[in-house]
This record gives structure tokens, C-alpha cells and sequence, in this order.
């Protein structure tokens, strides 16, 4: 793989949109006055965001993971058997406990 493929597949991943395929030419050419061949972020409207992992489904994971781990220790296994299980520290499987 050529560097070049390396960033596309990168930006494609990180949901990077190539702006001649979305923007108007007009628009396009007065953005490039600007800032032309850098990138840009251009946040969401107000009222339009998503929260943290909530479009990779990370928060759905973390939730189930949390939720898997609380049942288990109310089914009898120990915090350090936990934090071994799932790999976190006592003090994370703690606080995942006492949250719930």
C-alpha cells in the first residue's frame, strides 16, 4: 500500500468527505482562498450533534460490557476476577459497580 492509499483509507475511515464531491464549485473556490489543500472541520448545526461513541456504537459496547460485568459480580465473581477478565483495574470495575 503507497502512502497515498495509506491517508485515503485513513480519511475514509475517520469519515473525511472530499469536498468537490459534496460542495458547489462556487463555494468550493471561496473556501480555497482560504484554506487550500488543508483540512477543515465544519462542525454540525446546534441540535444536530452526537454524543461520544455514538455513531462507531462505542457507548452501545461500553453500556452491555458495563451492564455484563455488574451482573456478574451480583452473581458472585469477585472484583479482581473481573478486572482480570475484562482487563481493566479494580478501581474501574469499582466505579462500574457502584454506578449501577
Amino acid at each position: 500500500m503507497v502512502f497515498a492509499d495509506l491517508i485515503y483509507k485513513e480519511s475514509k475511515d475517520m469519515g473525511y468527505v472530499k469536498a468537490n464531491k459534496v460542495l458547489p464549485s462556487e463555494l468550493l473556490h471561496i473556501i480555497q482562498e482560504y484554506v487550500g489543500g488543508d483540512y477543515l472541520y465544519i462542525p454540525r448545526k446546534k441540535g444536530h450533534e452526537k454524543s461520544w461513541g455514538e455513531k462507531s456504537g462505542t457507548k452501545h459496547s461500553l453500556k452491555k460490557r458495563d451492564e455484563d460485568i455488574y451482573h456478574q459480580y451480583r452473581n458472585g465473581k469477585t472484583i479482581q476476577q473481573l478486572a482480570e477478565e475484562y482487563y481493566l483495574s479494580t478501581k474501574s470495575i469499582e466505579r462500574i459497580i457502584y454506578k449501577k
